[in-house]
């Protein structure tokens, strides 16, 4: 039988992670899951945790958090990978602000459906993205999209909300960020052998769909096809902005004049005036940062999923 390694993360959603273990001990036992349930104790913890389990034979390891912890564990089944180990499977169970991440690898974000996905067992091999510069001149490794410019900024005020949780939290930052990041850098990006230098307020890079938990920055993105899919928007006012917000929740921001869309396998940044806030899967990668380099690699690890028929 598989076995699974749960690793939790008690501080995310506010404790959630950790009120919530209970509650998933009892679920996978009654599906009759062989796992094991180790809590996280400091940053990076998550991505050293998930590469020993590797190394120690487990079948599948499981982010049990948010998108910072299911980036972490991401890192740590890749750097097994890349020193040469058998890699396994990768499951999340949400319990964070966003969960974006999971929502882009078509994962239920709902806990007990999330419980269900592991006991089903449905796998899926899924695109791994790679970006080099700001706080990881040695690279990291993202699931679901980098944020640069004012999506970044908006993570950034989220984080600081103790009293809004999910959506709400980052709907609210999102209108802070309006006063407090109106003024894009001038920024040179390349891709697809074309190059461009305009003020872009924003540059989204994404393998998934969403991030904020409702902001659709690529409502056609597929994590298994070997492409990102560009979200670019030049610098506008601040009412501007406020015109362009429900076009994001509703993912048709592409119809809007100051948004340019595009599909790439790499992509790099670079800051000409300014610089460059940057989030990977909402964890921050530098907040005055000057180039970045993003580069797709195809089918790198399977990934616990549940697929539509599954969830009826």
């Amino acid at each position: 039988m598989p076995k699974h390694m749960i690793i939790a993360n008690p501080v995310a959603g506010r404790g959630a992670g950790d009120r919530s273990v209970p509650q998933v001990e009892r679920i996978l036992s009654g599906y009759g899951l062989d796992f094991d349930l180790v809590r996280t104790e400091r940053p990076w913890h998550a991505a050293h945790l998930a590469q020993e389990a590797v190394t120690m034979g487990y079948d599948a390891v499981v982010a049990m958090g948010g998108d910072g912890t299911a980036n972490e564990v991401l890192n740590g089944l890749m750097q097994a990978k890349q020193s040469g180990a058998h890699t396994c499977a990768m499951g999340i169970l949400c319990v964070g602000r966003g969960n974006d991440f999971a929502y882009g690898m078509g994962i239920p974000t709902d806990l007990e459906a999330g419980c269900l996905a592991l006991a089903q067992a449905h796998r899926r091999p899924i695109d791994v993205g790679r970006v080099v510069g700001g706080l990881r001149p040695q690279g990291r490794y993202f699931g679901n999209g980098i944020g640069i410019g004012f999506d970044a900024v908006v993570g950034f005020e989220a984080v600081k909300m103790t009293r809004l949780h999910g959506f709400p939290s980052y709907l609210v930052a999102v209108l802070k960020t309006v006063f407090l990041y109106y003024k894009a850098p001038l920024a040179k990006i390349e891709y697809n052998g074309q190059s461009f230098t305009q003020r872009s307020l924003m540059v989204s890079i994404m393998n998934g769909q969403r991030m904020g938990g409702g902001f659709m920055m690529a409502p056609e993105g597929k994590p298994d096809d070997g492409l990102f899919d560009l979200c670019i928007a030049r610098e506008v006012s601040r009412a501007h902005i406020f015109g362009l917000i429900p076009h994001f929740m509703r993912g048709t921001q592409a119809t809007q004049e100051p948004i340019r869309t595009g599909r790439a396998q790499r992509v790099v940044v670079t800051a000409v005036e300014g610089t460059l806030p940057a989030h990977a899967d909402g964890e921050t990668l530098c907040t005055e940062g000057q180039r970045l380099e993003m580069e797709l690699l195809p089918s790198q690890i399977e990934i616990i999923y549940q697929p539509t028929e599954a969830a009826q």
